[in-house]
C-alpha cells in the first residue's frame, strides 16, 4: 500500500488546499493530512480538523491528524529554509514511519522529503491554479471571501441580527441592506411557517426556529461574507413566552448558529401598519417589551435605531460600515 501525507497550519483552509488534497488523493493509497498547530494561534487543531473532514466527508481513504506544539521548541515559519525543514523532517519520520510520498505547494517540501529520504510530490507551486494564500486571505476576509470553501466559511461570516416588535420595518429593511451591501439575506421563517401572529401553535414555533436556523447556516456558507438576518431565535423565545407562557426547550446547536456579530433593535416608536396578519397596536407594543426582557435576560447587547424610515436605513448602514471596516482581517 502507498501511504502519502501532507501537512500545514491550513489557517485557514482554503481551494488551494482543498485541490492540493484532492491532488494528493490521486497519488496514493491511503492519505494523511496533519494539521499543525502552535500554542499561540487561536484558533484550534480541532477545528481546523473538522473544516478538512467536512470537506472530504465519505472518502475513506483519507485521515486528518492533529499535531499541536509550542513555539518554544519548534519552530512557526512557513519560509522554505533546509534548517527548519530538517528539524520538522524528523518530526513527520515519527508521526508517519511507513510513508513514502510527501504532496505540498511549497519549495520547502523538498527539503522535507530529502532528510525524510522520501518522495516530494510538487503541486502548483507557482499557485497558478488557485492564486491564493491563508495570508492573502486573512488580510481580506471580505475580498477573498470565495478562495474558503463551505466548510470553513461559517466560522468567519459576519452576521447583522433586526431585531424589534412588530411593524419596525424588519423585512422591508433586510431586503434593502442585502441590496446595499450586495450580501446574503436571511429572511424571516416564521412569515412561511405562520400565517397570522393570532392563530398558531406552539409546536409551529418549534418549526420556526429549527428553520430559521437552517436558513442562517445555508447562508453563512453563501457568496457573500455578510449575512444580513431579519430575526432571530429570542425573537421566537419571546413568542413562546408572551402568546403561549411556555419556554421553548431548543438545542444548544440552534443558540450558536443565531449568534451574530451585530444586533439591531429597531424601536416601536414608528407608524404601525396593520396588514391583517399582525397582533394589535397594544398587544405589539406589549410584545416589544418581552422581547426586550428575552434578550436582556440572555445578555445580548444591542444598539437601539429610531427615527423614520429613511433615518433607520442610514444609521443601520453607519453601523454596518463600522463592523465591515473592523471585520476586514481574521
Amino acid at each position: 500500500m502507498i501511504k502519502a501525507f501532507v501537512f500545514g497550519k491550513f489557517l485557514p483552509f482554503h481551494k488551494g488546499h482543498e485541490a492540493m488534497i484532492n491532488f494528493a488523493l490521486n497519488t496514493c493509497d491511503f492519505l494523511s493530512v496533519l494539521v499543525c498547530c502552535s500554542d499561540k494561534e487561536e484558533i484550534s487543531s480541532s477545528i481546523r480538523k473538522k473544516w478538512i473532514e467536512n470537506a472530504f466527508f465519505g472518502i475513506p481513504k483519507i485521515e486528518i491528524r492533529e499535531y499541536t506544539y509550542f513555539e518554544s521548541e519548534l519552530p512557526n515559519t512557513s519560509e522554505s529554509s533546509e534548517e527548519v525543514s530538517k528539524i520538522w523532517a524528523t518530526i513527520f519520520r515519527q508521526q508517519f514511519p511507513e510513508y513514502s510520498i510527501i504532496i505540498s505547494s511549497e519549495e520547502y517540501g523538498y527539503f522535507v522529503a530529502k532528510y525524510m529520504t522520501i518522495k516530494h510530490i510538487a503541486f502548483d507551486i507557482p499557485k497558478q491554479i488557485f492564486p491564493i494564500s491563508a495570508s492573502t486571505i486573512k488580510k481580506n476576509g471580505y475580498a477573498n471571501w470565495n478562495y474558503l470553501p463551505k466548510s470553513v466559511k461559517p466560522y468567519f461570516s459576519i452576521k447583522v441580527v433586526l431585531l424589534g416588535t412588530e411593524s419596525t420595518g424588519k423585512t422591508t429593511l433586510t431586503q434593502k441592506l442585502s441590496s446595499y451591501f450586495n450580501c446574503s439575506q436571511v429572511e424571516e421563517s416564521a412569515r412561511d411557517i405562520i400565517a397570522n401572529s393570532k392563530a398558531f401553535s406552539f409546536s409551529d414555533l418549534e418549526r420556526v426556529a429549527k428553520e430559521h436556523s437552517l436558513r442562517i447556516t445555508n447562508s453563512c456558507s453563501g457568496e457573500s461574507r455578510l449575512v444580513i438576518i431579519d430575526t432571530n431565535v429570542y425573537t421566537t423565545i419571546s413568542y413562546s413566552r408572551f402568546v403561549f407562557g411556555q419556554e421553548l426547550d431548543l438545542e444548544e446547536d440552534i443558540y450558536a448558529t443565531n449568534t451574530a456579530n451585530l444586533y439591531l433593535y429597531l424601536d416601536k416608536e414608528i407608524e404601525f401598519v396593520q396588514d391583517g396578519t399582525r397582533l394589535t397596536e397594544d398587544e405589539r407594543n406589549l410584545l416589544d417589551f418581552s422581547h426586550r426582557q428575552v434578550l436582556r435576560e440572555n445578555s445580548i447587547d444591542f444598539i437601539e435605531i429610531s427615527g423614520t424610515w429613511q433615518e433607520r436605513f442610514e444609521q443601520v448602514i453607519e453601523q454596518i460600515n463600522l463592523l465591515v471596516n473592523a471585520t476586514k482581517t481574521f
